[in-house]
């Protein structure tokens, strides 16, 4: 059962949800909304930030935590159904997942539909990629995360990678991430659960907020909806979601499709939460124990890398031992 510090939030949330659903305020509005809400948020202690310009454009900023291991980053992709959040959003709740994993962070903006639609926000975080490849990172040693809107496009961003023939990251830790278009599920949802939670899909309009950034591209295009795409030759994936969320089930759906493109796959259920219950990470129990479980999920990533090393190092030193080179040729003396 949800804790008390959830039902409190999804109370508060529920009841601002009933007056967005009855005038259906405008994007705009929306958006300042979101941005006036970080005036609530605390950066974690012992993390700070700085704002950076990436290539043509593209802002992001660093947000370090102290003693962060400076030879990997994660790389952040906010979520907003692609229409509106920001680096001020996200911030405390990335520097509190970067703290736990021990990792500085590189919390990369992109462009917003309706203005700039499919493939701008995609384009936007390849650059952000290629940025930190250029400072040095190497690919395996970036872990990729987003949540839903962004949990989508971490997703599409390792898609384009492949296609491309480039190389991946170690890993990517999808929480709670959007990953069809169409939200095929959107009327069960709303039917099934309670009238003021109806209000709040009504409110939200996220398969509007979806044509709007899919502009003249077909919504089941993969880039778009990795749902439909083909999932081969991924790294790892961590996904997060609840079961209360309209995205469980294409959650579950992608998990199952990956796994049997030989995908390493964990999928980490949890049972009626609200959707974006990770933002909450201060307040709320069941945030905390996310976080926590993504940072043990990066941790394995490089133990796993770690053991491949030290396995492939003594497989080499076996083969040496095997077959010692010869000595050098010496010229005879006359």
């Amino acid at each position: 059962m949800p804790s008390f510090q959830h039902q409190l939030v999804k109370t508060l949330l529920t009841a601002a949800a009933r007056p967005l659903a009855r005038r259906r305020p405008s994007l705009n509005s929306l958006r300042l909304g979101l941005e006036l809400s970080t005036l609530l948020q605390v950066m974690p202690w012992n993390v700070h930030f700085e704002r950076v310009g990436a290539e043509e454009g593209v802002v992001a900023e660093w947000i370090e935590p102290r003693d962060a291991d400076s030879r990997r980053v994660l790389l952040y992709l906010h979520g907003g159904a692609y229409v509106m959040g920001s680096l001020n959003t996200h911030r405390g709740f990335i520097g509190a997942l970067a703290q736990r994993c021990g990792l500085r962070a590189l919390s990369a903006d992109y462009r917003k539909a309706p203005e700039n639609p499919f493939p701008a926000a995609l384009d936007d975080a390849l650059m952000a990629w290629h940025w930190l490849l250029g400072q040095g990172y190497r690919p395996q040693d970036v872990i990729l995360a987003g949540d839903s809107a962004g949990g989508g496009l971490v997703l599409a961003l390792l898609l384009r990678l492949r296609d491309q023939g480039a190389a991946l990251p170690a890993a990517a830790l999808c929480l709670s991430p959007w990953t069809d278009l169409t939200i095929p599920a959107v009327e069960a949802y709303a039917a099934a659960t309670l009238p003021d939670e109806a209000q709040l899909v009504e409110a939200l309009e996220i398969r509007t907020w979806g044509r709007l950034y899919a502009g003249s591209t077909p919504p089941q295009h993969p880039l778009l909806s990795p749902l439909h795409a083909a999932l081969h030759d991924l790294p790892p994936l961590l996904l997060q979601v609840s079961d209360a969320e309209l995205l469980y089930h294409d959650t579950l759906r992608l998990a199952a499709k990956a796994r049997a493109a030989g995908v390493p796959v964990t999928v980490q259920a949890f049972e009626g939460l609200v959707h974006w219950w990770h933002l909450f990470w201060r307040t709320v129990p069941e945030a905390k124990v996310a976080l926590t479980q993504a940072a043990d999920f990066v941790r394995g990533i490089w133990q796993a890398q770690a053991e491949a090393q030290a396995l492939a190092g003594a497989l080499r030193q076996a083969r040496a031992a095997r077959h010692p080179s010869a000595p050098p040729l010496r010229r005879a003396r006359r």
